[in-house]
């Protein structure tokens, strides 16, 4: 088929390269005209490296990304553990892939990297849709300056304030969660080697503000997201704040978090409001398909959000391999995925609010009663993109 994208993001760029290896004629309409990304480190469980392997990325998540051994969920200020869920060897033995971490950028170069080894002409940049029409022949994109593509399908990985969006769901705006996000990323060389973290994924949880601290780049650089309740800002990842206002955030926590604040770059310390979606169902019409933040927007609190743009890309491609209608075919890839990503946007939005429990005590039975290693290893790691029946509801 000849199909027209509308975003170059990780979710786009995953769903061309599978797209684009079942033979169909992709074209990947970015409004940048420099390609690229930003942003901070991405968490890619078992469910998402199955798809990343598939395109063949194994040796560069081995040579850039850091495993980390567990998720460890920790109290702000005396560092007490309140919860862990084993990564490293535990998460590839039960699951069949291991968990990385990897910068964005990186992520998305070696997935651009793909796409142009299977299509130079694939990524087309300078092109900001506004439009999105379509009929019982065919859906077309129109942009900014005027210029119209048409295709067979059109698919929005266009993010959270998606154009493809308002053609197949609604013009809504996202809605502010009351929370912000600190973006940092610090040479590992500044740390004091005593007040590193170890090689794991830590969450120092604390009254209204937590924080998430972990390694990427072959370990040489720790990445820092810090989120807090504060009014509403700008949204962009690339607005700069004071750093007076970050030390002021992170006033009296654990040395170790400490470190991280003191070693940054003053004047690299970024921050964004956190949107939010409710999850809807209705993913697709005819001729027009949407998929990861377009849809179904995730808060980072379970480290899915890339995951599920990636699981959405593999499955729309298999789904559009199905001897049916492509119309049908849409169907089957909503049917299958949006339940599954209705239930990852709801428990990202409870994680927010337990990590923000006030009383120490409380947080660590809240942790014991949601038992949420179990939970994960029991439905969110084990699915498989790859190869899961598309007849069945996501798990």
């Amino acid at each position: 088929m000849d199909i027209a994208m509308v975003g170059a993001g990780i979710g786009g760029l995953t769903a061309a390269a599978c797209l684009l290896r079942d033979g169909h004629r992709v074209r990947i309409y970015e409004q940048a005209r420099h390609v690229g990304e930003i942003g901070a480190a991405v968490q890619m469980s078992a469910n998402a490296v199955k798809v990343l392997y598939h395109l063949g990325l194994k040796d560069r998540l081995e040579a850039q990304a850091v495993k980390p051994s567990a998720f460890e969920f920790r109290r702000f200020d005396s560092g007490e553990l309140l919860h862990e869920i084993k990564l490293g060897e535990d998460h590839a033995q039960r699951h069949g892939h291991p968990y990385y971490q990897i910068h964005r950028v990186d992520l998305h170069a070696a997935l651009l990297e793909v796409v142009e080894q299977l299509d130079p002409q694939a990524l087309q940049l300078g092109y900001r849709a506004i439009e999105v029409q379509e009929d019982e022949h065919s859906a077309s994109i129109v942009f900014a300056d005027g210029r119209q593509v048409r295709a067979n399908l059109v698919v929005g990985s266009d993010g959270i304030k998606s154009v493809v969006r308002k053609h197949v769901v609604d013009a809504d705006p996202p809605v502010f969660t009351g929370q912000v996000a600190w973006r940092l990323a610090i040479p590992i060389e500044r740390i004091a080697p005593e007040l590193r973290p170890p090689l794991v994924s830590s969450i120092w949880c604390g009254p209204n503000n937590h924080a998430v601290m972990y390694y990427m780049r072959a370990g040489q650089v720790l990445n820092f997201v810090g989120c807090v309740e504060r009014p509403w800002e700008e949204e962009s990842w690339t607005s700069r704040q004071p750093w007076e206002e970050l030390d002021q955030d992170y006033a009296g926590w654990h040395p170790i978090v400490r470190a991280a604040i003191d070693n940054v770059d003053r004047d690299q310390c970024f921050r964004w409001a956190l949107n939010n979606r409710k999850p809807v169902m209705n993913w697709c019409t005819d001729r027009v398909a949407l998929l990861g933040d377009a849809v179904h927007p995730t808060l980072p609190y379970m480290a899915q959000g890339a995951a599920m743009a990636i699981e959405d890309a593999a499955v729309l491609s298999r789904a559009l391999a199905l001897d049916m209608p492509m119309a049908q075919a849409l169907q089957v890839f909503q049917n299958h995925r949006a339940p599954r990503a209705a239930r990852v946007v709801r428990e990202s939005t409870e994680m927010g609010d337990l990590y923000h429990i006030a009383d120490a005590q409380q947080m660590k039975q809240a942790f014991k009663d949601r038992n949420i290693a179990a939970s994960r290893n029991n439905w969110l790691y084990p699915y498989d993109p790859m190869n899961v029946d598309l007849m069945s509801q996501a798990g």
